[in-house]
C-alpha cells in the first residue's frame, strides 16, 4: 500500500554500512536507522550521496532500500535516492523500489554526463512518469553541475508527483527566490548542513541532514528549536555543531561523516573505493574536530 506522508521535518541522509571486507552490512545499517527513528525524524533518505549510491551494484541498492523499509516498519517513510547514469536505469530503479515499499524518491540529475537544462528536464520527467510515488528534486549544482534555478523550477509545476526540492546550491537566498517564484507549491528542504539556520530563517519545510546522523538527538533538538522559533537557544546549539556540520561540505564528506558516525558508536567508517578511510595528518585533524564536538554535546 502507498504510504501517505508530509514532506516536512528532518529526513536524514543515512550512510550505507559496510563490513571491513566492504560487503554490505545490513544489520549495522538497520541499527543506525533505528537510532535515527528513535530521535524523532520524520523520514529516512537512503542510497543518496552519503549512502554511496554510485558505488553500489544495482541489486545492492535495491537490497539497501529493502533493509530500510523493514527497519522503518511503517513508522516513517523511506525515500530512496536515485543516482543513475541513464534514464532507462533510473526508470527501472524507481519502479523496483516502488514495488519494494519505498514511499518516495530523491532524484538527482543524470550522473556522469553533464546534461543541459532541457536534457535534465526530460530526465526528471521520465523518472516522474515511471511511478505515481511522490519525489523530491535534488538540486546540487556544486556537485552535479546541473542547476535547476527557481526560474527553471517553475517549468516543473505541472508534475503532480513533484512535492519537494532539496536545495543545495549553497546560496540560502534561493529559499526566498523559490517562494517568490512558486509560492508554497513545493516543500523546500535545506541540503547544506552549515546553512541550516540561515535557510530556516527564510522559511523552509524540512532538512535533509547529513552530519547530524552522528548526533541525532541533538540534531533533532536543533530542528525542534528552529520550528518553535526559539532562536537564541537554536543559535547556541548551532554554534556547538557548526564545526561538525562543516565536515559535510568537503569533497571527502562521506569519509568524514562515516568517521564521525564511528566515533559516536553508531556505525563504522568503511567506505568503498575509490574513497578510502582517512589516514595521517588529515585523519588526526578531522578526529580532533569530531572528538571535541562529540565530547561537548549538549544535553537534550
Amino acid at each position: 500500500m502507498r504510504m501517505e506522508f508530509s514532506w516536512a521535518g528532518v529526513f536524514p541522509a543515512a550512510t550505507t554500512q559496510f563490513r571491513q571486507d566492504l560487503s554490505l552490512d545490513h544489520e549495522a545499517t538497520a541499527r543506525h536507522l533505528e537510532a535515527l527513528i528513535a530521535s524523532g525524524v520524520s523520514g529516512l533518505v537512503v542510497c543518496g550521496s552519503l549512502g554511496e549510491n554510485q558505488v553500489l551494484d544495482p541489486d545492492e541498492k535495491r537490497a539497501v532500500v529493502a533493509t530500510a523499509v523493514r527497519a522503518a516498519r511503517g513508522r516513517v517513510p523511506v525515500v530512496a535516492g536515485v543516482a543513475e547514469a541513464s534514464t532507462v536505469a533510473a526508470v527501472r530503479y524507481v519502479r523496483d523500489c516502488a514495488r519494494g515499499g519505498a514511499a518516495g524518491f530523491m532524484v538527482m540529475p543524470p550522473m556522469v554526463y553533464r546534461a543541459d537544462a532541457d536534457e535534465a528536464a526530460a530526465y526528471f520527467r521520465a523518472v516522474a512518469a515511471a511511478t505515481d510515488l511522490p519525489w523530491m528534486l535534488y538540486n546540487n549544482p556544486l556537485a552535479y553541475t546541473v542547476d535547476v534555478t527557481p526560474e527553471r523550477l517553475t517549468e516543473y509545476v505541472d508534475i503532480v508527483t513533484l512535492k519537494a526540492i532539496k536545495e543545495s546550491s549553497g546560496d540560502p537566498r534561493r529559499v526566498t527566490e523559490i517562494r517568490l517564484a512558486l509560492g508554497d507549491r513545493l516543500a523546500i528542504f535545506a541540503g547544506v548542513d552549515d546553512l541550516i539556520l540561515e535557510s530556516a530563517v527564510s522559511g523552509i519545510d524540512g532538512w535533509v541532514a547529513g552530519s547530524g546522523i552522528a548526533f541525532p538527538q541533538q540534531n533533532q533538538h536543533l530542528w525542534n528549536l528552529i520550528r518553535a522559533g526559539r532562536w537564541d537557544e537554536a543559535r547556541r546549539v548551532y554554534r556547538w555543531c557548526a564545526p561538525l556540520m562543516k565536515l559535510d561540505t568537503h569533497p571527502k564528506f562521506v569519509q568524514y561523516i562515516k568517521l564521525m558516525v564511528q566515533e559516536a558508536g553508531l556505525g563504522s567508517e568503511w567506505v568503498r573505493e575509490p574513497r578510502r578511510p582517512l589516514v595521517g595528518a588529515e585523519r588526526e585533524r578531522v578526529l580532533g574536530i569530531i572528538r571535541r564536538g562529540l565530547d561537548a554535546r549538549p544535553a537534550v
